[in-house]
């Protein structure tokens, strides 16, 4: 399955999530930007990588682990990951926020770890801001969900996690910036005209991969 990844497709993700990313982490984000360096605040993302890419390695990993061998798996987990990717592409657009209701699937973890999260964030040191921003990363979110789809297919739990880090490389214009320049990064990503064009390219680029996956199977 590692020739089906491309390693493009995560930092897509990521950029065009950057709306999505401030409307769910950005007072997270921004919290962590009053009265704290860059250091601090490149750690804190640091941290939210580093969760990424253990999930991104599990879920990877677990897939070629459990996954039959045959040839028709791999092409119906890219269906799966390309239906994910258009589902991305709706939801940024406002036309069919599905992944709302997917987040709901991770809460009662999330429930219990926020104290901590929010435990260590109010510490100062880059330790406690770095496990905190491990804590962050599992925020239930459905942009991360939407990657892992893609990290499933990826073939190795060392593939999965190179992917989702490269996802959260794409988050960090927004996440990093919003920590430094709040206002100024959230009026950008947030204004709905750039959420549209953004969803719209996912949408195109979920349609496109969802087509070469059928063309490739009704061609055996």
């Amino acid at each position: 399955m590692t020739d089906q990844i491309n390693w493009f497709t995560p930092l897509i993700m990521g950029l065009a999530g950057a709306g999505h990313c401030l409307a769910m982490c950005g007072g997270l984000a921004a919290a962590m930007g009053v009265n704290q360096n860059r250091l601090t605040v490149l750690v804190y993302n640091l941290g939210r990588l580093t969760s990424y890419a253990l999930l991104g390695a599990i879920m990877g990993g677990a897939v070629a682990l459990l996954a039959p061998d045959t040839p028709y798996t791999p092409p119906i987990l890219r269906v799966f990951a390309a239906l994910m990717m258009i589902l991305l592409g709706l939801y940024l657009t406002g036309w069919w926020p599905l992944l709302v209701k997917l987040e709901s699937l991770g809460r009662p973890l999330w429930r219990k770890l926020q104290p901590l999260a929010v435990k260590l964030r109010g510490q100062r040191g880059l330790l406690p801001a770095y496990l905190a921003g491990m804590f962050w990363g599992w925020l239930p979110c459905g942009l991360v969900y939407s990657a892992l789809s893609y990290a499933a297919v990826s073939g190795s739990a060392a593939s999965g996690a190179g992917y989702m880090a490269l996802f959260a490389l794409g988050t960090f214009p927004a996440m990093v910036g919003l920590g430094l320049i709040s206002q100024h990064v959230a009026q950008l990503f947030r204004s709905q005209g750039v959420r549209t064009a953004l969803g719209v390219m996912m949408l195109i680029y979920g349609l496109w991969s969802l087509l070469i996956v059928i063309k490739a199977l009704l061609h055996g």
